[in-house]
């Protein structure tokens, strides 16, 4: 069975090689190159976007700080200053303990709403429901509302 995926002549990939290569869809693909994160792509005489296979690295590069919690904007300095022609690991070690920073926060802002909800269903396991004032909706989640 031959491939639907089309290779340009010049050998490069056109973007649907491209998605399929990197797994990833053809508009996001467009929106990494809107976006700073490819460098423009070639065009074929037909309209065709094509891109050089070292594209490739570069898009795991890209999937693989996003999932460390990298945005698109420090992604995209990344890149900058690799494409300047220095290496950014100390950049992007101080963007990990930004982020890292971030997430240990995030998990004390968890903590105690599980301590809080740990509290309510506590509460709650001792409220009669025939108490329950049917304008609050639930006691057991106070609204403090003054009508």
């Amino acid at each position: 069975m031959r491939s639907k995926v089309k290779h340009s002549a010049d050998g490069g990939l056109r973007i649907g090689e491209l998605a399929v290569r990197s797994g990833l869809a053809t508009t996001a693909l467009r929106y990494y190159e809107k976006a700073g994160l490819l460098p423009a792509a070639d065009r074929t005489t037909t309209g065709y976007r094509t891109y050089d296979a070292s594209t490739l690295p570069r898009l795991a590069f890209i999937r693989a700080a996003q999932s460390m919690g990298l945005t698109l904007a420090e992604i995209r300095e990344v890149i900058r200053i690799r494409d300047g022609g220095s290496p950014p690991c100390s950049h992007v070690v101080g963007l990990l303990e930004h982020h890292r920073a971030e997430v240990q926060e995030r998990i004390r802002e968890l903590q105690r709403l599980e301590q809080e909800l740990a509290q309510l269903a506590e509460r709650g396991a001792e409220i009669d429901p025939a108490t329950c004032d049917p304008l609050g909706i639930c006691a057991v989640i106070p609204a403090d509302v003054r009508v």
